[in-house]
């Protein structure tokens, strides 16, 4: 194999027209609204269309907590789409999209790698079809109309200290987390302490993933709650009046956008990532579109297995009536060292010891996503250093636990680096032993659910709380928001709240800094330990390293 980069890889592979990608899909022409030659949005009239159809089978891919030393889970999505297609199977691929955040920070891309991409790469990893501008003008714009109704009088009579709307930017921008408006005098408002998450944490972007269809979008976005009144009681996106123009910017957005792999597998590329502070999942309206239109649809829930999936399980699928019929789950040889105790520089190096020990994060997830009824499978996705003593190794701990781990060279060889893993996917939903049930019952408490997850999934002994949070939390109950899901926002990096505790720990405290309530979206956000709802750019961002060269080519985006 070469030893191109993944963008000189993408650019110098042959596209189809999107209109042939879609025909594989039995999507004609005139259900495409196109966005240029190799992608496209697909029509509302095409999705309601397609609604008494059956569903195909749904595989979800997620993988192990994520490290330096990388884990491959979108390149796995594409390379078992890629060789199911190949199978002769019709496939779809659901992905998320990528956010500017870490493109121009730390991560750099999100659709794959090597021969196991989505294209056009540059384009998904730059501004795409507009999505995410469109949600942070809508978000941003509902900032606006709050304000400006205080400003104007406040008939609503707004606490102006109970304001809960924050502003968004899809932009990595630590020093705006805390921040003072309408300094300057009384012409420009009333100053008032504020802030900004990354667009990919905003209600909004969870609203937009979870919405059915244009008038389930417009109530979403009209039961947001944006502040609260001296007694209390909420004030609504809908009482500012908002909604209906916040709709108009997101009604193209709704829309999802259809692309392909590098073997021309059609891709739904629609919703935001970060699962680590949102729930990280594609799209509803995307995911149950292809699951009418294909016969296999491999989706991704973002980072490891306790965020991604564990909120793809409890939220995406409690809330739009889905059950996975597969579960993978994606390890390197690489990051196991690294949860095993090997520092990032020594991962080259074999050590089938450290291996062994970090293959209890592994088993950590297996035994997780079997709590769900679903089965698993371990996808290895080979790295050219790794031993045949290590993966061995492997093998014999997720044997050991009733599973099986396949060994994937697609990052180098395409869909049929992938057509072991394909088969033995196959093999397990022809089993149909999936008996998909989530974690927790809708009547449990707020505070009960929350335990539920960090107690199950993540093993921790106790969850701390101050008064303040099981106070707001009661509340949220008595006024009718009981019944909705968790959502935990807490670093990816480790199962606990701590990021640099890696492997498999138990019996730590996980500590909840704060709640919000998504009434919107329908889920109430647990934020734990110091995870930060607008990440901030590493001592050297990946945009230092991003420009044109003398040709007009990017480089440096990966």
């Amino acid at each position: 194999m070469d030893h191109k980069s993944d963008i000189e890889i993408a650019r110098a592979a042959p596209k189809k027209p999107i209109q042939d990608v879609a025909s594989q899909l039995d999507i004609k022409a005139s259900d495409l609204i196109p966005y240029g030659h190799d992608k496209a949005k697909i029509s509302a009239e095409f999705i309601k269309s397609q609604a008494g159809r059956p569903n195909g089978k749904l595989i979800l891919v997620t993988a192990i907590n994520p490290t330096p030393a990388g884990e491959g889970k979108t390149t796995t999505t594409v390379g078992l789409g890629d060789a199911l297609t190949a199978s002769g199977a019709r496939t779809a691929i659901c992905i998320r999209e990528a956010s500017l955040g870490p493109c121009f920070g730390m991560k750099g891309g999100a659709a794959g790698g090597g021969y196991a991409q989505v294209i056009p790469m540059e384009e998904m990893n730059l501004h795409f079809t507009g999505d995410f501008h469109a949600i942070t003008a809508a978000h941003n714009l509902l900032s606006a109309m709050v304000d400006n109704h205080v400003y104007w009088g406040n008939e609503l009579n707004i606490d102006t200290r109970r304001i809960t709307w924050r502003r968004v930017l899809d932009v990595n921008d630590r020093s705006l987390r805390q921040i003072v408006t309408s300094l300057g005098g009384a012409s420009n408002g009333f100053p008032a302490e504020a802030g900004f998450d990354i667009t990919a944490a905003s209600e909004i972007m969870a609203i937009l993933c979870l919405a059915e269809d244009m008038a389930d979008l417009q109530t979403r976005l009209g039961n947001i709650i944006v502040a609260y009144r001296r007694d209390r009681s909420p004030v609504f996106c809908r009482d500012i009046k908002a909604d209906g123009a916040m709709t108009v910017l997101l009604a193209q957005a709704l829309r999802p956008n259809l692309v392909q792999t590098l073997e021309h597998t059609p891709a739904f590329v629609h919703g935001g990532p970060f699962a680590n502070i949102a729930h990280g999942c594609n799209s509803v309206i995307a995911t149950k579109t292809a699951l009418k239109v294909a016969d296999y649809v491999v989706t991704e829930a973002g980072f490891g297995a306790d965020l991604g999936a564990e909120k793809f399980l409890n939220i995406k699928c409690r809330k739009a009536g889905l059950a996975p019929d597969a579960v993978v789950i994606v390890a390197t040889v690489r990051a196991l060292k690294m949860n095993g105790g090997v520092a990032y520089a020594d991962v080259g190096r074999e050590d089938v010891a450290a291996v062994e020990a970090g293959c209890a994060n592994l088993g950590r997830h297996i035994e997780n996503i079997g709590k769900f009824g679903v089965p698993a499978i371990v996808a290895i996705n080979h790295f050219a250093g790794d031993t045949d003593a290590e993966i061995a190794v492997i093998e014999a701990y997720v044997a050991a636990l009733g599973s099986e781990a396949v060994l994937c060279t697609h990052w180098a060889d395409g869909g049929q680096g992938a057509s072991k893993l394909a088969d033995k996917v196959l093999g397990v939903i022809e089993q149909g032993e999936a008996k998909f049930a989530p974690l927790y019952a809708d009547g449990m408490r707020l505070f009960e659910k929350i335990e539920t997850v960090a107690r199950e999934i993540y093993r921790a002994g106790e969850v701390s709380a101050d008064p303040r949070i099981h106070r707001q939390l009661e509340q949220w109950e008595k006024d009718g928001y009981g019944e909705l899901p968790v959502c935990m926002a807490k670093t990816q990096n480790s199962f606990s709240a701590d990021p640099n505790l890696r492997g498999a720990p138990e019996g730590f405290v996980l500590p909840i800094r704060d709640v919000r309530l998504s009434a919107g979206a329908g889920f109430i956000v647990a934020i734990c330990g110091d995870t930060m709802t607008m990440p901030g750019l590493p001592r050297v961002p990946a945009a230092e390293e991003i420009g044109l060269d003398a040709d007009g080519h990017i480089v440096g985006l990966s």
